[in-house]
């Protein structure tokens, strides 16, 4: 008797959600003036045709709708063994470098390298007048279908738009192994595509259901990203059944940061470069606040993933570039033994031949240096003046990640004074 209750019970409970879901649905739908039928689901294609529409509509739990939509596509089982790795960054980190740790794992790993900018170049070039908290949903949400090597959703952002799940245009292909190795790598087809240099290979056009196929049939998968914030907002991730995620966070001094975003987004800091040259710096200047900006969002996402809430506990790992700089093997081997991911052979041999070259190439997006020679070069490229900035604005952070305030010019230029503190983050 008490089994047959509980069967009720539960059925009762499903119907409530599904209609629950089915409500939603029809809200969204009717506000956009969207008709759904079988033929024409209500898709993100559709959303981002309305996109300031849904901005406008606080009755309308956006991140409900978003789990409502994903529990109507999504039936797979939890994830058994695979690992999802997502690898949480800013610009000039050494992201590109930590990322293909885990891209040269072998056979077994699927690697993307910033997916995400297709989202965001959509939604704040296109539609500046995109929400914040609704772009930070959305990210989630492509993640999570990538993530479970759905790229339907991605596609929807990518221009020009795929034609038969076929695109040219997908961000650094090249960065990804899985992308460039067969089946992905589909036959070179015609001239047009012959900027598709992968590995040494010519790929024809990227064939995204392969890509999905290719991405099934790996056990790991792991994404780099730098358009996501905030850890807190990933919890959804963290509690789907589906997925076994793993979150490491890479930062790195933001006075290295500065240094190496001036060198290569030159156009973009002129500002810096003009006070560098001379004046004074204004700390009210719109440059120096989203610097702020910058700094806290690491800080407050940093304490979020060191306090290990019950949702992330085991499931972040805080990570400085400079010791991985110093100690790349070993930084490797730890932040495998953290995912839970086998360290290979593969890994060894990428890290060993290229964190000692001499005479790196591909410029300032390379991920062939001596890494060891990169952690303090920016202590004798930049003024005081500019170091005295970062460090008002940016102190916070400086203290959290254990890095050392320059008193004077001639602090910051002695060899033999650190400005890293030695810091186990647990």
């Amino acid at each position: 008797m008490k089994i047959k209750y509980t069967i009720s019970f539960v059925f009762i409970i499903a119907v409530v959600i599904i209609e629950k879901e089915s409500n939603i649905l029809s809200k969204v739908s009717d506000k956009l003036s969207l008709k759904q039928t079988p033929q024409t689901p209500l898709s993100w294609f559709h959303l981002r045709q309305n996109v300031s529409s849904v901005q406008i509509l606080p009755e309308i739990d956006f991140s409900t709708y978003l789990e409502a939509k994903w529990h109507s596509k999504n039936t797979t089982e939890p994830s058994a063994g695979g690992k999802h790795i997502l690898l949480l960054a800013m610009t000039r980190t050494g992201s590109s470098f930590v990322g293909q740790f885990f891209n040269q794992h072998g056979d077994n790993m699927f690697y993307l390298y910033e997916p995400l900018w297709h989202v965001e170049r959509m939604l704040t070039v296109e539609n500046k007048g995109t929400n914040a908290s609704v772009l930070t949903q959305i990210y989630r949400d492509v993640l999570r279908q990538l993530f479970l090597c759905d790229f339907s959703m991605l596609e929807d952002f990518i221009q020009p738009p795929p034609k038969n799940h076929l695109t040219v245009s997908l961000f650094r292909r090249e960065s990804s192994q899985s992308l460039c190795d067969d089946p992905v790598c589909t036959p070179f087809v015609r001239k047009v595509y012959e900027r598709y240099h992968c590995r040494n290979r010519h790929c024809g056009p990227l064939n995204l259901t392969l890509a999905s196929q290719s991405c099934l049939g790996k056990e790991h998968h792991a994404v780099k990203s730098v358009r996501i914030r905030q850890v807190e907002t990933l919890r959804p991730l963290a509690e789907d059944p589906r997925l076994d995620m793993k979150f490491i966070q890479l930062v790195r001094d933001p006075r290295a940061m500065l240094a190496s975003r001036m060198v290569a987004f030159a156009s973009k800091y002129e500002h810096w470069k003009q006070w560098e040259r001379a004046g004074d710096i204004p700390e009210d200047d719109d440059e120096v606040r989203k610097l702020r900006g910058n700094c806290e969002n690491i800080r407050m996402s940093a304490e979020a993933g060191l306090r290990q809430p019950h949702w992330l506990r085991g499931r972040y790992m805080l990570v400085r570039y400079e010791d991985i700089a110093m100690f790349p093997m070993r930084k490797a081997v730890e932040m495998y033994r953290f995912t839970g991911v086998p360290f290979t052979s593969k890994v060894k041999d990428w890290i060993l031949q290229n964190t000692q070259a001499s005479n790196p190439s591909g410029g300032v997006y390379s991920t062939q240096k001596d890494s060891s020679q990169q952690v303090e070069k920016w202590r004798f490229n930049m003024p005081f003046k500019l170091v005295q900035m970062v460090q008002r604005v940016c102190g916070p952070a400086m203290n959290l990640f254990g890095y050392t305030f320059a008193e004077n010019e001639e602090m910051l230029t002695n060899k033999l004074i650190s400005l890293i503190e030695g810091r186990t983050f647990l």
